[in-house]
């Protein structure tokens, strides 16, 4: 995937350290009419979002020291990164083959460990397998409503009765209307990010 595109990294500070990102320059240079009319795919794993940023934040004040962790929609993989020199063993997923392997490239590129797989919701199997997670990873998941449902079904079976899940979102409203029916099952606490107060990360932990 790396072959003929235009990368630029970016460094960003986690948990005391300097990660670096390797990433598309234009995201939109990758967008494939046949994926979308098939499958309404759009490349957003290639951009560097202030959701990931801020879980990333998050994940990296926090010693995990083994702790099981699985990320949804990894993307670029920051936040299964910035968990993974935590001390936690990450599985970073994503439906975009394209997106697992410039997480996998990104582990690597800071020295870190994680495991990636192509996994799609709607086929969850390889997540469900491995079920209960400790915690359960995502970043700005919720940009469309029909992950509203998809993600409300596949999470308690995810954390199991003592996990968590940390999603880190901007304030869409397809975010709001999630964190309103998880209620019923999760308890929920958001703070802001300390660096950009508008992205909060939402804690969710089974009530």
């Amino acid at each position: 995937m790396d072959a003929g595109l235009d990368l630029v990294e970016e460094a960003v500070a986690v948990g005391g350290r300097e990660l670096i990102v390797r990433r598309p320059r234009d995201s939109e240079a990758l967008l494939d009419e046949a994926a979308f009319e098939r499958d309404e795919f759009l490349p957003y794993w290639a951009e560097l979002w202030p959701s990931a940023l801020a879980l990333a934040r998050a994940v990296g004040a926090r010693a995990l020291r083994g702790t099981r962790v699985v990320e949804l929609g990894c993307g670029l993989g920051l936040p299964a990164i910035a968990a993974a020199a935590a001390g936690g063993r990450v599985l970073a997923t994503d439906w975009s083959p394209d997106a697992v392997a410039f997480a996998a490239g990104n582990a690597r590129r800071n020295g870190v460990e994680i495991e990636t797989a192509v996994v799609s919701w709607t086929e969850p199997g390889p997540l469900l397998e491995r079920a209960p997670w400790p915690l359960v990873l995502g970043s700005d998941l919720l940009y469309e409503a029909r992950n509203v449902p998809v993600l409300l079904e596949l999470l308690p079976a995810l954390v199991g009765e003592r996990g968590e899940a940390w999603i880190a979102d901007p304030g869409r409203a397809p975010a709001e209307r999630f964190l309103a029916a998880a209620a019923e099952r999760f308890a929920i606490r958001s703070t802001p990010d300390p660096a950009g107060p508008r992205v909060r990360v939402h804690r969710l932990t089974p009530r």
